[in-house]
């Protein structure tokens, strides 16, 4: 089966191929191609919502610092984080967050690592899943939390609870919320793809940001995906595993290893399509997380990095690797 790419920018910083790596797609009779989504991102997908304020977490005024995403439902979730011996409280307590497998959303900030502040870092994660529960609806233990920033530094968490009410949760929010993630970043990063499957339109879209600290694994580096499609729990966690082991975890930029990696996958199923999982790949419907063409020569985490080591040069042909 031949995948075509339609309206395909080809400006460097296209992020199809530079963040949204984790890619799904569905090779099934009739598909035949996957279109990009101009200023799509995170909220491109049917059910989703997000947003971003300035909470003063940033010493620069009015620069976006907390954002948060919503799914409308009850969404599978998958997740990737730091192999770094040292990694933030706001790692660990997602890290317990996986272990039911769903999720409602999540909550990030920039401006702040939450990292090496002993036991207040796990007491300031927690409150930040509270607040998000408060403000958006469910539990604290629907939602994830991400932070990144400076290391040894106590999230200002008055800050957060006087401001994260500020944010207007919307389905127009998706740039805010990647703007807010940012941190030396020069660009915010995003983009969303979409493909028919049974007739209907699913999509997937999805933020990202990093700069220094670039190094295996993963890198100082946050990426939210979000998918309309229904997927499997244990398949999701499968395919975002793969794909994130030979392409996030191949970039290297100034060889420091950061504390608060994260990639996170949310599976909503607001397509109304077919839940797709390892019976549907027997039968030669497949869904993946793509880890094909991986040019890291453009990549935008290298080429928006503030002092570049090493620009490893690596380029696949294929776009996407069908598995099957």
């Amino acid at each position: 089966m031949t995948i075509l790419i339609n309206s395909l920018n080809s400006e460097a910083d296209v992020f199809l191929y530079d963040i949204l790596t984790p890619l799904f797609y569905i090779s099934n009779t009739g598909i035949d191609m996957i279109e990009i989504i101009n200023s799509g991102g995170v909220t491109s997908a049917q059910g989703f919502s997000a947003g971003g304020t300035y909470a003063g977490l940033k010493t620069q005024s009015d620069t976006l610092d907390l954002g948060v995403i919503l799914s409308e439902k009850m969404a599978n979730v998958a997740a990737t984080f730091t192999t770094n011996s040292i990694e933030s409280p706001s790692v660990s307590v997602s890290r317990k967050r996986l272990v039911s497998g769903t999720a409602l959303g999540v909550i990030a900030n920039s401006g702040c690592a939450n990292c090496s502040v002993g036991e207040q870092g796990f007491t300031d994660a927690e409150e930040m899943t509270e607040l998000a529960a408060s403000f958006l609806g469910g539990t604290s233990n629907d939602y994830f939390v991400a932070s990144t920033g400076m290391i040894g530094v106590e999230l200002p968490m008055a800050l957060i609870r006087q401001n994260l009410t500020n944010i207007s949760v919307d389905s127009n929010g998706g740039a805010d919320f990647a703007k807010a993630i940012m941190t030396t970043d020069t660009k915010n990063k995003e983009r969303a793809v979409s493909f028919m499957f049974e007739g209907k339109t699913v999509t997937v879209g999805g933020a990202a940001k990093g700069v220094g600290m670039i190094h295996p694994n993963m890198a100082t580096m946050l990426c939210f995906i979000t998918t309309d499609a229904a997927v499997d729990q244990k398949f999701l966690q499968e395919c975002l595993s793969e794909a994130v082991s030979s392409s996030f975890n191949m970039i290297d930029v100034d060889g420091d290893q950061s504390t608060n990696d994260m990639v996170l996958v949310l599976s909503n199923g607001s397509s109304n399509t077919s839940e797709i999982d390892e019976k549907f790949d027997a039968e030669s419907h497949t869904i993946a997380i793509a880890n094909g063409s991986f040019n890291l020569e453009k990549l935008n985490f290298i080429n928006d990095g503030r002092s570049i080591l090493e620009n490893i040069n690596l380029k696949i042909e294929d776009l996407i690797l069908c598995l099957q």
